[in-house]
């Protein structure tokens, strides 16, 4: 069997890993081993982040409501309950836009609701 080099692939292998690197400070633009060991860790932390973001924003739609209600004079549990009561089916997302850029429906939507 003839003898195969690897040139060719180790030279493709390396381009990839260091333009996926491309913007990266120091070695880890320009060195194989740090490319790689920077790509791992991005991807580990980009997977794990996005899973997070998710609650980041539940928390700060929460947050944003609980701010409108405090200065109407509830708070957001006591509110999230009348939701529940009243059967109405608004999401934390769009409460929480609707109490940040349109004060006034917020209002009314409260005064409906309790």
């Amino acid at each position: 069997m003839a003898r195969v080099k690897g040139g060719v692939t180790a030279l493709k292998r390396r381009r990839s890993i260091l333009a996926q690197t491309k913007g990266y400070r120091f070695g880890r633009s320009t060195k194989k081993r740090a490319a790689h060991d920077a790509i791992v860790h991005a991807q580990l932390h980009a997977f794990a982040h996005r899973k997070d973001k998710k609650n980041d924003f539940r928390r700060l739609w929460i947050v944003r409501l609980n701010a409108a209600l405090r200065t109407a004079g509830t708070t957001y549990s006591k509110f999230i309950n009348m939701l529940k009561v009243k059967g109405v089916v608004l999401d934390r997302k769009s409460l929480s836009e609707i109490a940040h850029n349109r004060p006034e429906t917020f209002a009314r939507i409260l005064k409906s609701v309790s």
